[in-house]
């Protein structure tokens, strides 16, 4: 290899083979979509399709797919290979895994690594993650006190080897889930999306006459962390500091401390002084509280360039051991995005004086509110559905947040009526919720308003993960809260916000999605946008009158 690789692709070729390669990680993530069995894929976007070189570092990553994923898988992949070198794996092969400090940081999460060959020799490999429906035990909760109670966990293993299922490993985890058809669905369109990439990955290289990824991805990592550096040299050096408060877990409410040092082109995030460890199922393993400490600060100083390895070379991230954030095993960690899908927020607090035009206010959705129903249908096959609604995006510098989306994450609920099909659950209502849009110069996202109603011959059981509900959203800049998050029955009666119940037949639960948010002072926003937010519902005239002063 040239010494340096900016020298081996003109920039035109460049930017095609950069172009191409995104394609091959979104037609593989169509593949997945496409063939998967659960709504949680085909409907809700919780999955990722990522393309990588001989080394485990990531070259590209699907468009629509989660961040965090993305970040995460080639540190996976690199674990798959201190467990399989290089020279073990064969055409046909695939490993999984779901350990929580290995992976996305929670077992619902399955990772699957296939190898890609080239004229006799891997080249690199494609991986995908999908949540998985089921994995048995407690399913998905946040009141489990370890992680031997929250399901089953597979280490590094080989899921084919030379094109043959290991069906051992598949007997063991499919009579362990209460939905083994959707799960091992699941699994075998991840199978086919890593195969769709492998193929066109091959194809890829025989039209360019390259004979590997290596070079290429040398300049592509170069590229990428080029412009985050650029990015970064912009901010003023400086320690930037914020802290967050949340509900945690009954009286143990979760503190994160943030300090955001820059130093010419490089950054570091630190959480020294962040809540200990608890012994419930809101831990954040260290890879999902790196992965959601890079990714916003990509959102904000470098959104539009690709992501890939280089992307996140120039910012590193501590956490004390055995804190929120960096628990150590066997502690719960099963509804670890309660905590991780804070830290956007404490790290815009803490760089809003320096960035306040690259910012927004905290979201709503972040974390994400997830109420999962399981049990039985009439015929008595098992069932496990969850609602991937969300709350609303905070305010930006520039316009107001956007309504009913997630941030950090880009999970959606998808189709209602795909929802309803699956599962003997009727949703009575989902709406927009009035008001609860942070005011401000530039509004909150507004949150929504779900009703769904049980129907299943006997009980079933509701499992809440949820926050937001004594700390909302806060605004930015003197921009104003969101309104809070809210679960309750019917009879008015309200279940634990982050534990499981028993429903009865017939019974509806309502829930409040929280709102984003808001930007600025709330007197300094248009008139006519507070006139048509009113014309439109999303606000009322009291609080026109109220937080915005209208007459």
């Amino acid at each position: 290899m040239l010494d340096s690789p900016t020298k081996t692709f003109d920039p035109i070729s460049l930017e095609i083979y950069w172009s191409r390669l995104i394609s091959i990680a979104d037609e593989a993530a169509t593949s997945l979509v496409r063939t998967a069995f659960s709504t949680i894929v085909r409907e809700s976007n919780d999955y990722a399709t990522v393309i990588m070189d001989r080394n485990g570092d990531s070259i590209c990553e699907n468009t629509g797919g989660i961040a965090s994923f993305s970040c995460i898988l080639p540190r996976t992949t690199k674990a798959f290979l201190e467990k399989y070198p290089i020279e073990t794996w064969r055409p046909g092969d695939a490993a999984i895994t779901n350990d929580p400090w290995l992976a996305t940081g929670h077992l619902p999460d399955f990772t699957v690594v296939s190898p890609i060959f080239h004229d006799g020799r891997l080249v690199g490999f494609a991986g995908s993650i999908a949540h998985s429906p089921d994995v048995g035990g407690a399913l998905w909760s946040a009141d489990c006190h370890e992680i031997f109670e929250e399901g089953i966990r597979i280490l590094p293993s080989r899921l084919l080897r030379a094109g043959e299922w290991n069906e051992t490993l598949l007997d063991v985890l499919l009579g362990n889930v209460r939905v083994p058809d959707q799960v091992f669905g699941d699994l075998g369109a991840q199978v086919v999306a890593n195969d769709v990439a492998a193929r066109r990955v091959v194809e890829f290289l025989k039209d360019t006459k390259l004979p590997d990824l290596q070079a290429l991805a040398a300049i592509l990592h170069e590229r990428a962390d080029t412009a985050m550096r650029r990015a970064i040299a912009v901010v003023p050096d400086g320690i930037y500091r914020a802290t967050l408060e949340a509900d945690g877990f009954d009286d143990n409410i979760t503190r994160i401390v943030c300090a955001v040092t820059v130093a010419g082109e490089r950054m570091h995030i630190d959480y020294a002084g962040t809540s200990p460890q608890l012994n419930r199922g809101i831990n954040c393993v260290m890879k999902y509280t790196h992965a959601y400490s890079v990714y916003p600060i990509k959102c904000a100083l470098d959104p539009l360039s690709p992501r890939n390895e280089g992307s996140y070379q120039a910012i590193t991230v501590a956490a004390p051991e055995r804190s929120i954030l960096n628990p150590v095993f066997p502690a719960p960690c099963s509804a670890r995005q309660l905590t991780g899908h804070l830290l956007a927020g404490v790290i815009y607090q803490a760089l809003a004086d320096v960035l306040p035009d690259k910012v927004i206010a905290e979201s709503g959705g972040a974390p994400t509110m997830r109420a999962l129903f399981s049990g039985v249908r009439r015929d008595g096959s098992p069932f496990s559905q969850v609602l991937f609604a969300s709350g609303g995006m905070g305010a930006t510098p520039v316009k107001d947040g956007l309504s009913t989306t997630a941030f950090p994450t880009n999970v959606g609920a998808g189709s209602i009526e795909a929802y309803e099909s699956v599962a003997p659950l009727l949703v009575w209502k989902k709406q927009f919720l009035t008001d609860s849009g942070g005011a401000g110069k530039y509004r909150g996202g507004l949150g929504q308003e779900v009703e769904i109603e049980l129907r299943t011959p006997g009980a079933a059981r509701l499992s809440l993960l949820s926050d937001r509900h004594d700390h909302p959203a806060s605004g930015m800049l003197g921009g104003l809260a969101g309104a809070p998050s809210l679960i309750v029955f019917e009879d008015g009666t309200k279940p634990h916000p982050k534990s499981r119940s028993i429903v009865q037949s017939g019974r509806r639960v309502l829930l409040h999605y929280a709102g984003g948010g808001g930007y600025g002072d709330p007197k300094t926003r248009d008139r006519d946008a507070v006139r048509a937010d009113i014309a439109d519902g999303y606000i009322s005239q009291a609080a026109a009158r109220q937080l915005y002063g209208m007459e």
